[in-house]
């Protein structure tokens, strides 16, 4: 693609503006783990839940989302839109448990909750299992993007590609901590939306589209569906009835995880106080689900048109690796319509994207191998400046890894998937170990293992030629897990009484899983409401849906549907402006807001 003298300067602008904060926190950042980690536990609400969204909006996002329309349809996005229902889960049951519970990661969690060699084992293990592995995976499948992106825009080799992200991305994520991760996020992500919005509206204003309008007619209105074609059923389980059903709950995916989790706990325990834990979260979830995905889903609609088949996308870009040839290229070759300043501006933007996921990823991570393995187990007593020192080279090591891991993966989907289904079956665990006194470490130990076994067997299984469809294995996993993480609960001993005591204590979750222990601890009743969480959730879903899928029925032009979606979206908004203010009134308000 040709870039302007103008191109390369919004490129070099929008870098340089980026690295004031790291240079700005580079002092501070330095100081402890606290502050390298968790930004000194001060982060407002706003600045918590733009840091989420930027961090969820990476190079890879919208070539999944363009993979998943061009071959199933706008329908096949309920692969993740049903996490919303995990979302804001975690925004009314979850997020001030969280910010309460005033660890410094969320695997620390494990020896507040749990007492013993078990809940140091967990610890420890989770720490290298997703600090390293399950990280360096979700890393590498950034690297791909930004290699495909590269590669269509730029012309530049794999091994560019990675050399250059990495030496930006390291030396951002070692210097400035989360403090700079989370500023740089804020203007990273209006940098990235601002260029969104433009490459859907240059991909619908070329001849071949005919405008929005026209978008709309040439396109089989099959592929338009919200919903899957119930007349073709194994399509309509694997796309909407799993997700909605199972999956939501059932399945670990890093920015959905039941409970919260990774670097959503991470944002939530950074933030100010339990109110910015809850509004900053519900923030990310509004603007994740009902934002975003649409001016990815009319580039991926318009590229079908342009790129009728991968063939032609190959065509238009003779130079490209047919190693990297895939539907989830579509979105960047889509990007070859943008004028001179605008395409500055998306690659600007699609670096931003990058690079917010990434130092997130290495900060986290690296937050797990230091805080909770290196400083836990091998070297306890060292200075603060020691440990930030040693995140500092462990953030360069991840990095590495991941762009070595880069080269194994082949397109977006395939990634997606393969982190689902290591995921699969461990969520339920994850929700109920907040409000069941009764589930202990070993719980969680034999959920892992089984979920990973099992999922290795279905792999195996193909490999052999004998494939089982994803949405079977799925319910499989789930179901074999669930049976094998309860019989142990209830065969193991739970853990000792003071450790149990002193988590109520200081979490204070609601609800009859903890009676006897509420009792004998003495307290009054929870700071939270059970049935106000449930009332949220609900409104929340709404109110996010109704957004969602009210503004495709305007793009689609359905007046009856847009009309009903408004309704929708205003009743639900104002359920929830009553409901907020109510979850700090009343006894445990002043708990609550002290946090």
């Amino acid at each position: 693609m040709h870039f302007t003298r103008l191109d390369w300067i919004i490129i070099a602008a929008s870098i340089v503006v980026s690295f004031l904060p790291a240079l700005f926190f580079y002092k501070r950042a330095g100081s402890s783990t606290a502050e390298f980690f968790t930004s000194g536990r001060a982060a407002p609400w706003w600045l918590v839940g733009i840091s989420m969204v930027a961090t969820t909006f990476s190079t890879d996002t919208p070539n999944l989302v363009t993979n998943m329309v061009r071959q199933n349809g706008v329908a096949d996005n309920w692969l993740w839109w049903a996490f919303l229902l995990t979302g804001m889960m975690t925004v009314f049951f979850f997020a001030r448990m969280w910010r309460r519970s005033r660890v410094l990661t969320d695997l620390e969690f494990y020896e507040l909750r749990y007492s013993g060699k078990a809940a140091s084992f967990v610890r420890g293990f989770r720490a290298i299992y997703l600090g390293l592995f399950f990280n360096c995976v979700i890393m590498a499948t950034v690297n791909l993007a930004a290699v495909k992106i590269a590669s269509v825009v730029l012309g530049w080799p794999p091994w560019q590609t990675l050399s250059i992200a990495a030496v930006i991305t390291i030396f951002f994520a070692s210097v400035s901590g989360l403090w700079g991760v989370l500023v740089t996020d804020s203007i990273q992500f209006t940098i990235t939306m601002t260029g969104t919005f433009a490459v859907a509206y240059f991909a619908v204003k070329q001849p071949q589209i005919g405008g929005l309008a026209g978008l709309i007619h040439k396109i089989d209105p099959k592929t338009l569906n919200l919903l899957p074609d119930f007349g073709n059923w194994p399509v309509a389980l694997s796309v909407l009835i799993i997700p909605i059903t199972i999956q939501w709950w059932s399945v670990w995916y890093p920015g959905a995880e039941p409970g919260g989790g990774s670097y959503i706990a991470q944002r939530m325990l950074a933030s100010r106080t339990e109110k910015d834990a809850l509004t900053g979260t519900l923030l990310f979830n509004v603007m994740h689900y009902a934002l975003r995905p649409w001016p990815w889903i009319i580039v991926a609609l318009a590229s079908t048109i342009i790129y009728p088949d991968l063939a032609s996308i190959q065509h238009t870009f003779p130079m490209l690796d047919p190693k990297l040839l895939g539907d989830d290229i579509a979105y960047p070759a889509m990007l070859r319509f943008l004028p001179a300043g605008f395409l500055g501006l998306m690659v600007a933007g699609m670096l931003a994207a990058y690079r917010s996921t990434i130092e997130t990823h290495l900060n986290w991570g690296t937050s797990y191998l230091v805080h909770d393995f290196y400083r836990r187990f091998i070297s306890r007593d060292r200075t603060e400046r020691h440990y930030v020192f040693v995140g500092r080279v462990v953030t360069a090591l991840l990095m590495i890894c991941a762009a070595l891991l880069t080269f194994e993966l082949d397109t977006a989907k395939e990634a997606f998937d393969l982190i689902l289904s290591i995921g699969a079956g461990t969520g339920l665990i994850y929700l109920l170990r907040w409000f069941w006194w009764r589930i202990n470490a070993w719980s969680e130990v034999s959920a892992m293992v089984s979920s990973f076994l099992v999922a290795f067997g279905f792999f195996v299984a193909g490999k052999m030629g004998y494939p089982v469809a994803a949405d079977l294995s799925l319910v499989i996993t789930v179901a074999v897990t669930t049976v094998v993480w309860v019989a142990v609960t209830y065969a193991t001993e739970p853990h000792d009484h003071a450790t149990l005591l002193n988590f109520y204590k200081l979490v204070r979750p609601a609800g009859p899983g903890w009676k006897a222990i509420r009792e004998e601890a003495g307290l009054g009743p929870s700071p939270d409401s059970l049935p106000q969480a449930m009332l949220g959730w609900m409104l929340g879903c709404l109110f996010v849906y109704a957004a969602l899928f009210g503004t495709g029925s305007i793009l689609y032009g359905r007046t009856p549907q847009a009309i009903m979606w408004i309704v929708a979206f205003v009743a639900s908004g104002l359920g929830l402006m009553r409901l907020v203010p109510r979850l700090w009134s009343g006894a445990g308000s002043e708990a609550a807001e002290q946090g």
